[in-house]
């Protein structure tokens, strides 16, 4: 099929305005929030599930492969189109089309924001749990396909914990339901797999996601410290005295720098770092946690403690750590930031290792991450511009890689692994363990059809693969000429 046609029968789907083959429009839809780089040679916005399962057949009838899009917040390179092909986005999904204010759950389409939910439910005394930092602006249909987390993780569990169903678009065209509205259902959990399987196994159309109950009271306190060191002592001690709170943040010494201008957080910019601690629930419970939390914080060494109780106060200590990594463009142009987890007691080695790595490197770390559950976030600062930065910020970011999984840690929290850390799994997994990951793919038909060159290392696949990238003819259609897809 030439590329004119390609596009002919695409606007007979999702009409003109549905369409994107510009180099211009092209290029908005080239990275994600990591440094990866892959331009599709097509966008397509559906506004259905059947839309979108015609696209899928027209894309397999072409050869072409399919790149699931929510808003492009991931940081592992997932919604990268590698080998080109249709991209297709979910901008235009983005109904909430029934909330269940009884059974406290919703039906949601892909784009819906993640923060939009827990805003348009809020009036009912509910909300949505999981709150990536990028929850402003990502998709619930990119949260599912990374199984995102957040801070607020911690303590009620990441998204697969708050799906209930989802409605998919298979290789084939098929449209079909996992899960349902129940919590349980018999069988094996095909919902939790495609939760978190990163745009390798299909679309998802619709998603019923869990709401819980607005807590009766929450207080957020910001514990501060001289040292990096006590601050990650503290966290260990936290959790050893039996507390778990909701969330559980550090930043660190350069992240504070690059904050304290920039948001009104009025955090100090002198500290080695701090912890933004919030606990949650019945009334007498947070009050008693609170307390607890903050003597441990001053046995640990904290210099300073603030607690707030109402929402403007809670938000205003928030606003550093939701902006942190956005402030990070006051110290360089570019960042490159990992996502390793280890165990809570090794923080503070583990630490102080990364910045060594960074050092030996000739670069800058700045730390932002949930410091509860031991998942690191590990920013290098760089410019991309100076000849080697790149390469040195790569080679950097294996390293801590390795140092997380020699500490008893994992190469992934919450961002996924995409392009960024592919090659990283054959550290965790034997040839064996990954080719039977493949034949998962295989059994949702998927092969290499979908969101091809992620997660799996180079040279593990299964299946009907795809021989090989192909071209449209020169000179057909809007696209430029000799475009890979």
């Amino acid at each position: 099929m030439d590329r004119s046609r390609l596009i002919q029968d695409l606007h007979g789907i999702v009409g003109h305005d549905g369409v994107l083959f510009a180099p211009e429009d092209l290029l908005v839809y080239e990275y994600d929030g990591s440094i990866d780089r892959g331009l599709p040679d097509l966008v397509v916005l559906p506004r259905s599930a059947e839309e979108a399962a015609r696209i899928v057949r027209l894309a397999a009838e072409a050869g072409l492969p399919v790149v699931p899009r929510g808003a492009g917040t991931g940081l592992s390179g997932g919604a990268v189109a590698a080998q080109g092909g249709i991209a297709v986005g979910f901008a235009r999904m983005r109904r909430i089309l029934e909330v269940d204010a009884v059974n406290r759950l919703a039906v949601v389409e892909p784009g819906v924001v993640n923060l939009d939910l827990s805003r348009a439910v809020a009036h009912l005394g509910l909300y949505y749990v999981p709150d990536p930092s990028s929850q402003r602006a990502c998709t619930l249909g990119g949260n599912v396909a990374e199984n995102s987390g957040g801070p607020h993780c911690l303590a009620y569990g990441v998204t697969t914990n708050h799906v209930l169903g989802l409605e998919v678009v298979l290789a084939d065209g098929t449209i079909t339901w996992l899960g349902g509205s129940t919590a349980e259902a018999p069988g094996y959990d095909l919902r939790g797999a495609f939760i978190g399987s990163e745009g390798t196994l299909g679309i998802v159309t619709k998603i019923v996601v869990r709401l819980l109950p607005l807590p009766e009271a929450t207080i957020t306190t910001l514990a501060v410290f001289d040292e990096l060191d006590d601050a990650s002592r503290a966290v260990s001690a936290i959790i050893g005295r039996g507390i778990l709170p909701a969330a559980l943040e550090m930043m660190d010494r350069t992240t504070l720098a690059a904050v304290a201008p920039t948001v009104p957080a009025d955090y100090p910019p002198d500290a080695g770092a701090v912890l933004l601690i919030e606990v949650d629930g019945l009334r007498e419970e947070v009050a008693e946690q609170a307390r607890m939390v903050e003597e441990v914080c001053r046995e640990a060494g904290a210099r300073e403690l603030r607690r707030a109780e109402d929402a403007a106060g809670r938000e205003r200590l928030w606003s550093g750590r939701k902006g942190a990594i956005g402030a990070l463009g006051r110290l360089a142009p570019n960042y490159y930031i990992l996502d390793g987890v280890v165990p809570r007691t090794r923080l503070p080695e583990v630490l102080r290792a990364v910045g060594q790595i960074v050092e030996r490197h000739e670069l800058q770390v700045a730390n932002v991450f949930h410091a509860g559950d031991g998942n690191l976030h590990p920013c290098v600062l760089f410019d991309e511009r100076e000849p080697g930065a790149t390469e040195r910020v790569l080679a950097a970011g294996a390293e801590i890689m390795r140092l997380c999984l020699d500490a008893g840690g994992a190469i992934t929290g919450e961002h996924g692994v995409g392009l960024e850390k592919r090659e990283f799994l054959a550290w965790t997994y034997s040839d064996d363990d990954l080719r039977v990951m493949q034949q998962l793919r295989a059994a949702f038909q998927a092969t290499e059809r979908f969101n091809p060159g992620k997660v799996f290392p180079s040279g593990v696949a299964c299946g009907e693969a795809l021989a090989g990238p192909r071209r449209f003819p020169q000179g057909a259609g809007g696209l430029p000429d000799g475009l890979w897809v």
